[in-house]
């Protein structure tokens, strides 16, 4: 296993990095509720995942250095989840309203129609 105190091999630094940035981006594309954005971004997870499993496995890296980043992704899918149940709620409620309108309205013009003249 790596030696805690050396800094990873600057090509697994990059990997590391580069979770770090995906990470980064996930939760900005969260906060800002780009669906579009974190399914893209969802799509990069696993391959970028890959080469720090690999790494570990081959003792080349830091337990804990991969270990920060799966249970920050953890929290990441959690927080998601609950904002996705969030949005999907408020969709939900808005398309009640939606229909409730459309209803009055109708309602509305059957009334004004139906008035003997």
């Amino acid at each position: 296993m790596a030696d805690r105190q050396n800094s990873p091999p600057p090509e697994l630094q990059y990997h590391l990095d580069s979770v770090d940035q995906l990470l980064a981006d996930l939760g900005c594309a969260l906060a800002e509720q780009n669906w579009d954005t974190l399914v893209s971004l969802n799509e990069k997870i696993k391959p970028a995942l890959e080469p720090l499993m690999l790494a570990l496995e081959a003792g080349q890296l830091d337990s804990e250095l991969v270990r920060t980043r799966l249970e920050e992704l953890r929290q990441f899918t959690d927080a998601a989840g609950e904002s996705a149940i969030r949005a999907k709620a408020e969709a939900e409620l808005a398309l009640k309203g939606v229909n409730r309108n459309h209803s009055a309205a109708k309602a509305y013009q059957n009334i004004s129609t139906s008035r003997p003249k």
